[in-house]
């Protein structure tokens, strides 16, 4: 019967060892921090449209400016993937996660809008309806029924309802994989970190199962400000960063069972 540590440990999050199986860890995370300043440049110029008398609703605003804030922490982080420094490796992994649950939340809430823009616009189901009356599809001379015509707009809204659906889900999807990957290459800079820099990492790692706070007092990284944050950033998913026993196993776990399920197919 299984217990419900070994459970938990089957819903481990992953922890990639390459990027797309073709690259390092710190190359694909170059290439997913460059993308993602790329990407929220875009917001520079959201910006400037408020010097050219275009008028911004309070969250086109709020999307800008967190773009802008983005790309200045971006600036500062990305040096730092090529010189592996743990602390700045760990805030980009947690900037990104950020961004990637920012990023969701103003995806919903520009659908949401949308949804309710169209729903009221007076060219939505009224209008719509006697576009298609007359639309090419339907030879533009002869009217269709309220019918008919509503059935054509509805066919029409679920289309672009479900191809938009497909690519949020695609994209939210290619986003959760490039966390992943900024997370595992800070998670392996801390676990080198504590290797070649802490002496009692084979103590700690024996009696608690866990790598080192290199961010502790006393640590290399604890002192400052940057201790502080970096032990709170730590501290959210603590097993994760420096659970390195846990990786151990779970490997053991599913080779375990990978053997028993051989065993009893062979059986069979």
């Amino acid at each position: 019967m299984p217990t419900a540590t070994g459970a938990l440990r089957w819903l481990r999050l992953p922890r990639p060892k390459t990027f797309l199986g073709l690259m390092s860890l710190q190359a694909g995370t170059e290439l997913i921090s460059l993308a993602l300043v790329f990407n929220k440049v875009t917001g520079v110029y959201g910006i400037l449209a408020i010097f050219t008398g275009y008028a911004l609703s309070a969250l086109q605003l709020s999307m800008y400016i967190f773009s802008v804030l983005m790309v200045i922490a971006l600036g500062f982080l990305l040096p730092h993937i090529r010189k592996q420094s743990p602390f700045q490796n760990l805030a980009l992994a947690w900037l990104y996660v950020i961004d990637t649950l920012v990023n969701t939340a103003y995806t919903t809430a520009f659908a949401v809008n949308w949804y309710l823009a169209s729903f009221h616009d007076p060219k939505g189901p009224a209008g719509a309806q006697d576009d298609a009356a007359l639309s090419p599809s339907n030879g533009g001379d002869v009217p269709l029924d309220e019918n008919q015509a509503a059935q054509a707009n509805a066919g029409v809204g679920v289309q672009e309802t479900a191809a938009s659906m497909v690519l949020v889900v695609a994209f939210t999807l290619i986003r959760i994989y490039f966390s992943l990957v900024v997370m595992s290459y800070a998670r392996m800079l801390l676990q080198r970190f504590v290797e070649e820099h802490s002496s009692t990492a084979d103590e700690e790692h024996t009696s608690s199962g866990m790598s080192p706070n290199p961010f502790a007092v006393g640590s290399p990284l604890g002192e400052g400000w940057r201790g502080k944050v970096g032990r709170f950033m730590v501290s959210c998913g603590r097993g994760y960063w420096l659970g390195r026993k846990e990786d151990e196993e779970w490997a053991k776990d599913v080779s375990s069972k990978l053997r028993s399920n051989r065993s009893r197919a062979a059986v069979v």
